[in-house]
């Protein structure tokens, strides 16, 4: 039985969440450009979950960009398809299946345009989502009279101004735009490019007026692992433990975030749906939020990666299992990264709380996140996530970063490459991974004077945008972690970390 409208009543199952009939016939009020699994994921998660709730009380319109795969899929299940939440949740493994009925409709842009530009002249219509990948939210020469531009940029603009035309440039019809995007301010750069696009296009200064004073471009962050489809072994299990076949079945951790940048209450009012859940945000600024997912998970990720990798785990869970991995991370959030990153905005106790969560992450049983992955581009990943923090733990503290130091240390081994037809690359446990990172020439030259390696590294403001062996005892202390390394292991390494904090705590 293929899951749709007509057989929701087949359902039996009590372990999926099931929306009720009457949503079926709920207004569309949004407008999404993608089809993709993270917005599946979160935001028309956060409005279904709203629409159960009887709160927001309106549907997407999607359009899908590519033609490829085409619609059929969502047609065929009238456009439900199930989210399941999997993971770990305050130490406490989660599963959960819910049937998804946000969506109204998903229209091609490349077939469907015309019906698309119809639906600006929706009144419901109050807000847009987006994620058309960090390329999408680029500026090109569209024409809004192509059928349809290229775009999406110029897709959107098309939209606004066949909106702005319908209602006369009525201030009230105006949209709240949201990008999800994993670009830095992205609903700010998406502003500046749609009105140069209206520019070239030599649109009115009315409608440009109207573009800025009417519509509301908010930047967000979006956090949330939604790797998509299941296996094929888990979607079946699946669903033969709910009773009907799903193609559109994709899963979800259980941790959530959105953060929209607003303090305007006409953008409040219209995103209602944000009640739904306290892991929406409608806050001033986003930045605080930038900062402790960039340190704390992503950081906590980068200075973690070599030192999985050198005792041999393939996988984040994997080594999350092990103890003295698992309180390797532990600490270096706890008693480093947090610390280095508290300040007027940011509270001792949202660094705790999201390590936690960190941990539950890292923790997922259901999530095959691999080491070697998270390794591509690791110098530059190393730069922009854990350089300020050495330098903000130092404004702070006399004493060193210990933890930092020996996940730098680990990394600088990682570098340590040979040179061979494929690239650069380095073996480990009879395993070659071949080094994805740009700096790779740049690193293995300098493992070619080893006994200078560190200093030489560590003083390269090129790299780092500033010389770290200003900082008192860090240099140092990833030459002694990196002797360490060499004579007893990565893992024997941490574990007398972990003593000596045992000790000290």
């Amino acid at each position: 039985m293929l899951v749709s409208r007509e057989n929701l009543k087949n359902i039996k199952s009590k372990a999926v969440e099931l929306p009720a009939p009457s949503t079926f016939d709920l207004p569309v009020r949004i407008l999404q450009f993608g089809t993709g699994v993270l917005l599946r994921g979160l935001p028309d998660y956060y409005v279904d979950k709203a629409n159960k709730q009887g709160i927001f009380n309106g549907r997407i319109l999607v359009v899908k960009s590519t033609s490829s795969n085409g619609t059929d899929e969502f047609k065929e299940q009238d456009n439900i398809y199930t989210l399941c939440i999997k993971g770990i949740e305050d130490g406490e493994q989660v599963v959960k299946y819910t049937l998804i009925n946000a969506l109204s409709n998903v229209l091609t842009a490349s077939k469907d345009w015309q019906e698309i530009l119809k639906a600006a002249e929706n009144p419901d219509l109050d807000i847009v989502f987006s994620n058309t990948t960090e390329v999408g939210i680029t500026l090109s020469n569209d024409s809004i009279e192509e059928n349809p531009p290229s775009s999406f940029p110029g897709k959107l603009l098309s939209f606004l101004y066949h909106r702005f035309q319908h209602f006369d440039g009525d201030e009230q019809k105006g949209l709240v735009i949201l990008p999800t995007e994993l670009i830095s301010d992205n609903a700010t750069k998406l502003k500046k490019i749609i009105i140069t696009l209206a520019t070239k296009n030599q649109l009115s200064p009315a409608f440009i007026a109207w573009l800025t004073s009417a519509n509301d471009f908010c930047n967000t962050l979006v956090d949330r692992i939604v790797p998509g489809k299941l296996t094929t072994q888990d979607k079946m299990e699946v669903e033969n433990l709910l009773g009907y076949q799903d193609d559109l079945m994709i899963m979800a951790e259980p941790f959530s975030l959105w953060a929209i940048e607003t303090d305007s209450e006409r953008v409040k009012q219209k995103l209602s749906f944000a009640k739904a859940d306290e892991n929406i945000k409608l806050v001033p600024s986003i930045n605080k939020f930038k900062e402790i997912k960039l340190r704390l998970l992503n950081g906590t990720h980068t200075l973690s990666t070599a030192i999985a990798l050198w005792s041999g785990f393939e996988t984040v869970t994997e080594a999350m299992n092990n103890k003295h991995f698992h309180q390797f991370v532990d600490n270096l959030m706890r008693l480093e990264i947090g610390p280095a990153i508290v300040n007027q905005h940011i509270e001792k106790d949202d660094t705790a709380q999201f390590s936690r969560r960190v941990i539950d992450r890292f923790s997922n049983p259901f999530l095959q996140h691999r080491w070697e992955s998270i390794a591509l581009n690791y110098t530059s990943k190393m730069s922009m996530r854990v350089i300020d923090l050495i330098h903000n733990w130092y404004a702070k503290n006399h004493v060193l970063p210990q933890h930092i130091a020996l996940g730098f240390a680990a990394y600088l081994k990682f570098m340590n490459s040979q040179q061979q037809e494929q690239g650069f690359v380095q073996s480990i446990n009879g395993k070659t991974i071949t080094l994805q990172d740009e700096f790779a020439p740049l690193l293995h030259d300098y493992w070619i004077q080893e006994e200078n390696v560190v200093k030489n590294v560590l003083s390269d403001d090129n790299l780092w945008g500033k010389n770290l062996t200003q900082y008192k005892g860090f240099a140092e202390a990833v030459q002694n972690f990196l002797q360490e390394i060499n004579a007893i292991g990565v893992l024997h390494t941490i574990e007398k970390l972990n003593a000596s904090w045992e000790e000290t705590y």
